[in-house]
């Protein structure tokens, strides 16, 4: 260990004043107020697009369809279920159940914390980097809270395991580069042992936040070497509890993310190989954008990976070249370069393809995967430009003793203003692009026209809005690019059963189970179509294969809308109409203005002789636009099967003015004239 100054001279004092640092020097001094709140006003002046923006994809499941955000219960399910949400982010998960209680499902207040988050944790940046004396310290915290790759991470809402692992990781280094005694240039020793209890709480409060969290202990290793030139077993002792935390929640992330998440299958059958094709590529991807943030995209497309094609093998190479490069030129150019990059694909690591992730799917990259991995080049490059001008910025922070000034010139402030103003100008353009789901999906396609689930997802949105064409006309662009997927085969079936266009969907459906077998919804809904073609043997056997499944959703999730109407149409089917009835009442309770419920409650209630009861449930139907048919036809046969046929004769006409081509109005109509004619 270097020595540091005699004692007795004022840098002795202030060495020996540095050894004896306590959490009272965590107190902040004007200028670092003064920086953290211009940090803060800038950044929510960047985001106030993102902050006026709603709810988009995957926030159903973390937010506004999460039942477990409503209770006590759900908290402690939370905390105590692993299964009980899709990722095991029980800290994240807690700061939505708390916004919930506080401000029920508005979006502004998610999207405002998740700012604020990731202010913070521009500040908390700041701080690390002045305390390791880096050069640029509050220009590359400003550039890593502005930079638009990030506002994929800021802007959706589900991305607060990010921004919130964010702060618990950066807090979490600070404190134990605290302990570690690196502050500033000076070697200050081991500090006291309740920084590292705090720092790992803190690293463990990351983990149950987000695992990619897991790299903190390699991160402080290697900034320790960076400062010293060495590794001790004093330094390495102290992390092997972290790195064994890190490796079980990695593990059980993993886990979770093939066996829960559903990454596993078709798209996920790679060879060692083509990961190292991937990871190769992908570095290089985020480098670049990075650097040159321009058509940025939610989903990116996903490369065509080829062992081989020798180009490909250009990206991993260069890449171990570039590492190999300044390992051997360290003494020449010093650490810092190596460092940042170690840090930045260390970082990256869990996201580079040698896990399995869902997003895999359909892209390999996505800009929120390298969120705290760019703080690497971003500290790199910021370092190495304010060192080549002759100090862009001088406020670095070497120590609590030193006075402190913004000492920027005007040719220093003027490029450094530029910069920060192009990137919160990017930032600014690019958070329009969350105001809503169908604005997502439309930004996303016009970047990435070959993005097959955007066109999926925006299919889903347009037929959610009642536009049955649009959303035709997506999810058939859709399976052009993904033949091969069974719920793009589902969702055209859906739709083209709701268009009568019975045995084209039927084709489709039967698609669906095929590449899926263990699909209720799927077999459930090509019964549908099956009995609508008149083969009722067959679209009994799809209703089997679905009957249980179906009840076990309505078992483990009472609110299950779909599962109670497609079990009550299978009890119907049976001839179980007291149980029919139930599912239709309870379905109606979750979905009053569901059509289709209310009309097929009323025709189980009619074929159980309670005729008084399906006519109130019909005319509710008929009474509200827009006219229905099918309504109209329900109701005069009811009608007539009570005796009433000049109202039935009336409800068949009616029907057939809607549709003159509706044949069960045509042969009802037949009926009752046949009758009344007696």
């Amino acid at each position: 260990m270097d020595q540091g100054p005699p004692e007795g001279t004022e840098a002795g004092a202030q060495s020996a004043g540095e050894k004896a640092w306590s959490l009272r020097s965590l107190r902040p001094r004007a200028g670092t107020l003064l920086g953290a709140l211009i940090l803060f006003v800038v950044v929510l002046l960047a985001y106030v697009p993102a902050i006026r923006g709603g709810f988009i994809w995957d926030d159903g499941d973390y937010v506004t369809e999460n039942e477990n955000l409503r209770t006590w219960g759900g908290l402690a399910a939370i905390w105590l279920d692993v299964g009980a949400t899709s990722q095991y982010y029980p800290m994240v998960y807690t700061s939505f159940w708390v916004e919930h209680q506080l401000w029920g499902l508005n979006p502004f207040g998610y999207h405002l914390v998740n700012v604020l988050l990731h202010a913070l944790s521009g500040v908390l940046l700041w701080i690390v980097l002045r305390r390791l004396s880096l050069p640029g310290a509050w220009l590359a915290a400003v550039v890593f809270a502005l930079h638009p790759v990030h506002v994929e991470s800021v802007a959706w809402i589900t991305e607060r395991k990010n921004v919130l692992s964010g702060v618990f990781y950066l807090g979490g280094l600070l404190v134990y580069l605290e302990y570690a005694g690196l502050r500033g240039a000076a070697d200050m020793g081991r500090g006291q042992r309740r920084f590292y209890a705090i720092a790992l709480v803190l690293f463990a409060a990351a983990l149950l936040s987000k695992t990619v969290t897991c790299s903190l202990p390699a991160a402080v290793l290697l900034l320790i070497w960076w400062k010293r030139g060495r590794l001790s077993r004093q330094d390495v002792v102290p992390l092997i509890s972290f790195f064994l935390i890190g490796l079980v929640m990695a593990m059980a992330t993993a886990l979770m993310e093939k066996h829960h998440v559903g990454a596993q299958g078709r798209d996920w059958d790679l060879s060692s190989v083509d990961r190292c094709l991937i990871a190769g590529r992908a570095l290089w991807f985020y480098l670049a954008k990075l650097v040159w943030p321009a058509n940025l995209a939610f989903f990116y497309p996903r490369w065509n990976i080829d062992s081989g094609v020798w180009w490909q093998y250009v990206y991993p190479a260069t890449a171990v070249g570039l590492i190999a490069a300044l390992w051997v030129n360290r003494r020449r150019i010093g650490r810092g370069p190596l460092t940042g990059v170690l840090f930045f694909g260390g970082t990256l690591l869990p996201a580079l393809g040698f896990i399995d992730v869902y997003p895999m799917r359909f892209s390999f990259v996505a800009d929120h995967f390298q969120y705290l991995a760019s703080i690497g080049p971003i500290a790199l490059l910021v370092a190495l430009v304010t060192m080549a001008v002759g100090g862009l910025t001088r406020y670095v922070g070497t120590g609590p003793g030193s006075s402190r000034r913004w000492g920027l010139g005007p040719l220093q402030v003027v490029p450094a203003g530029l910069l920060l103003v192009a990137l919160g100008a990017l930032t600014w353009r690019q958070g329009h692009n969350y105001k809503d789901v169908e604005t997502l999906w439309r930004n996303t396609l016009a970047t990435n026209p070959s993005a097959w689930l955007a066109h999926f997802n925006l299919g889903e949105e347009l037929r959610r809005k009642g536009d049955v064409d649009g959303a035709l006309a997506c999810v058939r662009q859709a399976l052009k690019l993904k033949p091969d997927d069974y719920q793009i085969h589902y969702h055209l079936g859906q739709l083209l059963l709701t268009r009568g266009r019975v045995p084209l969907a039927q084709k489709h459906l039967a698609e669906a189970v095929e590449l899926l077998p263990k699909f209720p919804r799927g077999h459930f809904l090509l019964g549908v179509a099956l009995e609508r073609l008149g083969r009722d043997e067959e679209a009994d056997r799809e209703y089997d294969i679905a009957f249980g499944p179906f009840a076990l959703a309505v078992k483990d999730d009472p609110d299950a809308l779909d599962a109670h109407l497609g079990l009550a149409r299978i009890y119907s089917r049976r001839g179980q109409l007291d149980e029919a009835i139930q599912h239709y009442v309870e379905g109606l309770r979750l979905a009053p203005e569901n059509r289709a419920a209310r009309r097929n409650l009323a025709e189980a209630l009619a074929r159980q002789g309670r005729t008084g009861e399906a006519i109130e449930h019909l005319r509710r139907l008929v009474g509200v636009p827009p006219e229905d048919s099918d309504a109209r036809c329900s109701l005069g046969d009811v009608l007539r099967q009570e005796g009433r046929l000049e109202e039935a004769i009336e409800e068949y006409r009616r029907a057939l003015e809607v549709d003159p081509d509706h044949r069960g109005a045509r042969e009802g109509l037949s009926a009752a004239l046949s009758v009344r004619e007696r």
